[in-house]
């Protein structure tokens, strides 16, 4: 994952014009059920497609200022990491999962995300519950044997939306089977199911659009609310604590060091070489000047590459030397702007 997908923690939200789309293919019981979001982000696409009034929605979000979010959409949401929540098995009648798209980063471990995401929450839908699950196309293959094993009634659709082509996005739609229904699953069923699923990469453009009224309705079962619980570390109160430790008192210091200070002439005069280290070093930056010719003065070092020509055996050779120079931006208090090297 690149680096700003990373600050957001991986978070790749739905459009609401797929999450509508998704909306109309499910039927909800006239009974409660219980619908969950392991990844609900902000709760946007979530609340969409779980629209009904007798729909308990329940959520995991890592970031906070996101699970604050989500909440103000009316949805029951835990701040935590998924992996530290504990359910009650076979007890939601929906899960909507679009998990971040990566790798574990740990020590020896490069398991996909979606697919560890996949086997920790797939546990909790019920027996004939719908699972609706938002990837990228090429790592369906990864979740290929759980879902070939587990659901019936497998339906992919290709997602249009600009962010989603993007990221070559695409919808599956799932019931989950009974213990009777796997017991009766014939091995060539299974080996036809994944053959399909590790294909769906290079057949992307064949698959269908996911489209604005349903062909095929997916009907949830009815279920009461299920209890949620957390046992992973409250973040909040330690990033609130944090400050008040000792322990940190202490690395703050070294960490966070008071910037000194330099005053005075120096010993010997300066020659052109330690003027440039304290320039590039950030000593000379500041704020200089008085009235119009007041202006903030600032120091980096740059990269120049010098190219020069030469005749070798009839033949025009370019040679490339690279050098170090020093460059000053002046931004003036009327606006202007200079650079100098």
């Amino acid at each position: 994952m690149r680096l700003a997908g990373r600050e957001r923690l991986g978070f790749y939200p739905l459009p609401t014009s797929e999450a509508e789309r998704i909306r109309r293919c499910l039927r909800f019981p006239d009974q409660q059920c219980s619908a969950l979001d392991p990844c609900i982000g902000d709760g946007a696409a979530f609340a969409v497609i779980t629209s009904d009034k007798k729909v308990l929605r329940q959520g995991v979000e890592l970031d906070a200022g996101r699970a604050e979010q989500a909440r103000a959409k009316g949805n029951d949401v835990i701040h935590g990491n998924c992996f530290d929540v504990q359910s009650p098995v076979e007890s939601f009648s929906l899960i909507y999962l679009n998990p971040p798209y990566d790798f574990e980063i740990s020590e020896e471990k490069s398991q996909r995300m979606e697919k560890l995401f996949l086997e920790h929450a797939h546990r909790w839908l019920k027996l004939g519950g719908i699972l609706v699950l938002v990837v990228p196309a090429k790592r369906i293959a990864d979740c290929a044997v759980l879902l070939s094993i587990h659901y019936r009634d497998i339906r992919v659709y290709r997602l249009t939306e600009p962010e989603c082509v993007r990221y070559q996005q695409v919808v599956l739609i799932g019931i989950r089977r009974t213990r009777q229904e796997r017991d009766r699953l014939r091995d060539s069923e299974i080996i036809h199911m994944q053959l399909w699923l590790g294909s769906l990469e290079r057949e992307l453009q064949e698959l269908p659009p996911l489209p604005p009224e349903p062909d095929h309705p997916y009907v949830l079962p009815p279920g009461g609310p299920v209890r949620l619980v957390h046992r992973g570390l409250p973040l909040d109160q330690i990033e609130d604590l944090l400050l008040k430790s000792s322990a940190y008192r202490q690395a703050s210091a070294v960490i966070y060091a008071q910037q000194a200070d330099v005053t005075g002439r120096p010993l010997t005069p300066l020659h052109g070489g330690h003027v440039g280290l304290l320039c590039t070093a950030g000593m000379l930056n500041g704020i200089f000047g008085d009235g119009e010719t007041r202006h903030i003065a600032h120091w980096q070092s740059i990269k120049l590459v010098d190219k020069s020509e030469e005749e070798e055996d009839g033949k025009t050779v370019i040679r490339e030397k690279e050098r170090f120079s020093n460059e000053l931006t002046l931004v003036f208090c009327t606006g202007e702007i200079t650079s100098l090297r």
